[in-house]
C-alpha cells in the first residue's frame, strides 16, 4: 500500500509541476471583455442612480463586490469549460494552480477593505486604488502560465491603481469612475491580449 500511495503522490506531483508550467488556456477573451463593460456599467449607473447605488462607502462597494461575484461566477464557468477541452489531463491541476496564484491578492484585498471600512471608514477613498494594485500583483504573480503580453495588463492596473490613489488623495471621496474606467481598461486590454494569444496558439497548432 505505501507504494501505490507513493506512486499516487509521484503522479500528483508530476501533474502539478507540468501545470505550473503549461500556458493556462482557460481565460477566454469573450468572457473577460463582457467583465469589462461590466465594470463600466457599474460605473455609469453609479453615475446615474448615486443616491441609491453609491450614497454611502458600504452601498457603493457592496455594487462592485457583486459586479466583481458576477464576473467572478461567469470567468470560473468559462474556465472549467475551457480548460477541459484545452487541458484534458490536466485540468483540475491546471485550474487549481490559476485559481491559487490568484487567491492571496483577492483575500488580501477583501481583509484591508474589512479593516478599513469597519476600523478606519475615513480612509475608504483608499480601496480602489489597493485593489487595483493588489490586481497587478495577482497578474503579475501568474506571468508563468499565462501569455507574456499579459505583463502590459499587469503594469496598467499597477499604473491606474497608483494614479487613482493620487487623484482621491485630492478630495478624499469616492468617484464611481476611479473604479469603472481601470477596470473596463484593464478587462478589455486582457480579453485583447487573450485573444491574440489564443489566434497565436491556434497558428502553433
Amino acid at each position: 500500500m505505501r507504494d501505490i500511495d507513493r506512486a499516487l503522490a509521484d503522479i500528483t506531483s508530476i501533474r502539478s509541476h507540468l501545470a505550473a508550467g503549461t500556458m493556462f488556456r482557460g481565460f477566454g477573451p469573450a468572457v473577460m471583455a463582457v467583465t469589462g463593460v461590466l465594470a463600466l456599467v457599474t460605473a455609469m449607473a453609479q453615475s446615474a442612480f448615486p443616491a441609491a447605488l453609491a450614497g454611502d462607502p458600504m452601498t457603493f462597494f457592496l455594487c462592485w463586490v457583486v459586479t466583481a461575484g458576477i464576473s467572478a461566477v461567469l470567468v470560473g464557468a468559462e474556465m472549467v469549460a475551457r480548460s477541459r477541452r484545452h487541458h484534458p489531463g490536466l485540468a483540475d491541476a491546471m485550474i487549481l494552480n490559476a485559481i491559487g496564484q490568484f487567491i492571496p491578492a483577492g483575500f488580501a484585498g477583501a481583509a484591508i477593505a474589512a479593516v478599513l471600512l469597519r476600523y478606519a471608514p475615513e480612509t475608504h477613498w483608499l480601496l480602489p486604488g489597493l485593489w487595483q494594485l493588489l490586481v497587478a500583483v495577482g497578474i503579475l504573480a501568474s506571468l508563468r502560465s499565462l501569455p507574456r503580453s499579459v505583463i502590459i495588463v499587469g503594469a496598467w492596473y499597477f499604473v491606474a491603481g497608483v494614479s487613482v490613489l493620487i487623484l482621491a488623495s485630492a478630495s478624499r471621496s469616492l468617484s464611481p469612475w476611479m473604479m469603472g474606467v481601470p477596470f473596463a481598461v484593464g478587462q478589455l486590454l486582457m480579453a485583447a491580449v487573450l485573444h491574440r494569444a489564443s489566434g497565436e496558439s491556434d497558428a502553433d497548432d
